[in-house]
C-alpha cells in the first residue's frame, strides 16, 4: 500500500515554476468576484482582498496562484477575491489587508489600484511581478519606502534563510527573483534572505511601512520545507501581529481497511496511548481485489461487517485516543489499473492515474462517471457499511491519495465539511467560471495550519508526509530524520503544526522514532477535532 500525497505539492513544478511572459492583453470580465468565509476559530473581523492576474494566456496560472493565496488568507479570516483588471477606486479600504499574486509579465494593473497601494495604511503583500508598474506611479517611491527594484536575480538560489531557518528553494525555478537597490535600510528591511550558490545573499523580500513585497511567486515548486513556509507565516504579520507562537503535531494513521491486521491496529494503538498522543485512523470500509492480485487470482471483495476482528481493533483504537476518518468506499476503482493492480489501499478512487514507463504516476483526470451522484453514492456505500459493523459515523473525509475533481471536492464538502488531507485546485473554482479540468492546470497545496479552502471545506492539515522504507515511482525513501527535519523546518510558522502520516503495516519502531523526535522539537501532538474548533 503506498501513499502519493508527496506528489500533490510538486504537480505541475516544471509549468508553475515559469513566469508567465507578456501576452495580449483580454478583458477580465468574465472572472467573477467570489467571496469566502474564513476558517473556524479565525478572527470574525478580519478580512483579505486576494487580487489576481488574469490576462492573456496564462490567465489559468493566475487564477492559480490566487486560488493557493486564498487558502491561505483564509486562516485569519474572510475574504474576496477577483482579478486585480476589475479593481475599482477605494475598493481596498473595505478590507483588513490587500494580497496581489503578480503573476503574468506587465499585466495591465488599473491606475486606481497603483493610486490606492501608494496611499492607503492597510497592509499590501504583492507578489513578484510589475512592481515596476507602482513605482513608475510614484513620484518618490524610493525616498518613501526606501528601496527600489533592480531587476530579476536568476542566479541558483537553493535556500531561503528565514529568521534563522534554512528552507529549502528549487533549483528547477529558473524564474528568478527580484534584486533591489536599497537606499534606507531603516525604512527597508529584508524579510528573507536568498542564498545564492556562492553563499552571498539579498533580500527574497522587503518590508517597508504597510508594503511588503515578495520577489517571486512562493507556490511553485513547495515541498515540506520549503520558502513557502516562510510566506505562510509572514502572512501573520499582515494579518494576525498579535498572534502567539505555538506549535501542534499530528499523526494519521494510513489506509486501514477490513484487510487490516488487528494485532498491528493495537500495537499502533497501544504505544501512541502510551505517549498521550491523540491520533487519527483514516478507513475504508470496503476491500476490494478484483483481479486477484493478492489471492492467487481469485478475486476478493468483503466489508468491515464481514472482519469482525478488524472491528474490535478499531473500536480499541478509538478507546486509546483514536478518531476514525472515512478514507473512501473502496480506495480503488472498479477493476481497473489506477494506476497500479485494482487492490484497495493501493489506487485511486475518485481520480484516474496512470504510471508512465519512466516509473512515475501521471495523473489524467476526473474519473469517467464524474458526478455528485456517485461520490454520494460512494460515501453513502460507506456509511452504510460503518453503520453495519457498529462503528460510528465518521464526521472527517479524505480521498484516496488526495486525489478529486473540483465536482468531487465541492460535493465531498456537502456531506461532510471537513477534509484532512492535501487539495488538488482548479482553475474557475476560484473565478466562478467553468472548471477546467486539466491535469496541466490543476495545483496541489498543502496547508500548515488550518483553512477553510476554496471548496468550502475545513482542512485539518498534513504538511510533512510519511514514512516510504523504500524509493518508489521516482521519489526516495524517506525516514523518521527526514520528517522531523520537515517539522523543525515548520517551526518557522508562529502558530504553525507538523502533521504526518502512517501505515500501520510498518510496526511501532519508525512511529516511535519519528513521534519522539517531534515532541523533542517542542510540538504537542493534538487531536484532529481540536483543529476544527475555536482556540
Amino acid at each position: 500500500m503506498r501513499k502519493l500525497s508527496a506528489l500533490l505539492g510538486l504537480v505541475l513544478a516544471a509549468v508553475l515554476g515559469l513566469a508567465a511572459p507578456a501576452a495580449p492583453a483580454l478583458a477580465a470580465t468574465t472572472a467573477k468576484t467570489v467571496s469566502g468565509a474564513g476558517a473556524t476559530g479565525s478572527s470574525a473581523s478580519t478580512k483579505t482582498l486576494v487580487l489576481y492576474d488574469y490576462t492573456g494566456e496564462y490567465a489559468w496560472l493566475g487564477e492559480d496562484y490566487g486560488m493557493m493565496a486564498t487558502n491561505l488568507v483564509s486562516h485569519f479570516g474572510a475574504w474576496t477575491a477577483h482579478p486585480v483588471g476589475t479593481y475599482t477606486k477605494g475598493e481596498l479600504e473595505k478590507y483588513s489587508a490587500v494580497v496581489y499574486v503578480g503573476s503574468t509579465y506587465d499585466e495591465p494593473i488599473p491606475t486606481a489600484f497603483l493610486d490606492d497601494v501608494l496611499s492607503t495604511s492597510k497592509p499590501v503583500v504583492w507578489l513578484y511581478d510589475n512592481i515596476w508598474q507602482l513605482t513608475a506611479r510614484s513620484a518618490d517611491f524610493a525616498t518613501k519606502y526606501g528601496y527600489t527594484w533592480k531587476g530579476f536575480d536568476v542566479s541558483t538560489v537553493a535556500e531561503v534563510d528565514y529568521k534563522g531557518t534554512a528552507l529549502t528553494r528549487d533549483t528547477r525555478n529558473l524564474a528568478g527573483i527580484m534584486d533591489y537597490a536599497v537606499y534606507d535600510s531603516t525604512k527597508a528591511v529584508s524579510v528573507a534572505d536568498a542564498v545564492r550558490a556562492d553563499g552571498s545573499k539579498f533580500p527574497w523580500g522587503i518590508k517597508s511601512g504597510n508594503l511588503t513585497y515578495i520577489g517571486e511567486i512562493p507556490f511553485s515548486y513547495i515541498t515540506s520545507n520549503d520558502r513557502y513556509l516562510a510566506f505562510s507565516d509572514l502572512l501573520y504579520d499582515v494579518l494576525a501581529p498579535k498572534a502567539a507562537a505555538r506549535h501542534r503535531a499530528l499523526v494519521r494513521i494510513e489506509d486501514v481497511g477490513p484487510d487490516a491486521d488487528p494485532a498491528e491496529l493495537r500495537a499502533i494503538a497501544d504505544y501512541l496511548s502510551s505517549k498521550k498522543v491523540p491520533f487519527t485512523v483514516a478507513v475504508y470500509s470496503r476491500y476490494r481485489d478484483p483481479k486477484g492480485v493478492n489471492n492467487n487470482g481469485k478475486a476478493e471483495d468483503y466489508t468491515l461487517r464481514q472482519r469482525p476482528l478488524v472491528v474490535s481493533a478499531l473500536k480499541y483504537m478509538q478507546s486509546k485516543g483514536g478518531t476514525l476518518l472515512m478514507h473512501g468506499y473502496t480506495h480503488q476503482l472498479d477493476a481497473l489499473n489506477n494506476p497500479y493492480d485494482g487492490v484497495s489501499a493501493n489506487d485511486f478512487e475518485f481520480f484516474r492515474a496512470h504510471v508512465d514507463a519512466n516509473d512515475a504516476v501521471i495523473y489524467d483526470g476526473p474519473v469517467k462517471n464524474d458526478s455528485a451522484l456517485n461520490v454520494t453514492a460512494r460515501v453513502t456505500a460507506s456509511r452504510a457499511d460503518w453503520l453495519m459493523a457498529g462503528l460510528s459515523q465518521p464526521t472527517i473525509f479524505e480521498p484516496p491519495h488526495y486525489a478529486a475533481s473540483a465536482l468531487d471536492y465541492k460535493t465531498i464538502n456537502t456531506l461532510f465539511g471537513v477534509r484532512y488531507d492535501r487539495g488538488l485546485y482548479f482553475p474557475g473554482v476560484l473565478s466562478g467560471t467553468t472548471v477546467d479540468n486539466r491535469v496541466a492546470h490543476m495545483v496541489g497545496q498543502f496547508f500548515p495550519y488550518t483553512v477553510r479552502d476554496v471548496y468550502g471545506s475545513t482542512i485539518i492539515p498534513e504538511n510533512i508526509g510519511n514514512i516510504e522504507p523504500e524509493p518508489f515511482n521516482q521519489h526516495p525513501a524517506v525516514l523518521p530524520a527526514d520528517l522531523i527535519a520537515n517539522a523543525k523546518a515548520n517551526l518557522a510558522v508562529r502558530d504553525g503544526v507538523a502533521s504526518f502520516f502512517y501505515h500501520p503495516y510498518l510496526g511501532t519502531s519508525y512511529l516511535k522514532s519519528t513521534v519522539e523526535g517531534i515532541q523533542s522539537l517542542g510540538y504537542t501532538f493534538v487531536s484532529a477535532s481540536s483543529m476544527t474548533t475555536v482556540a
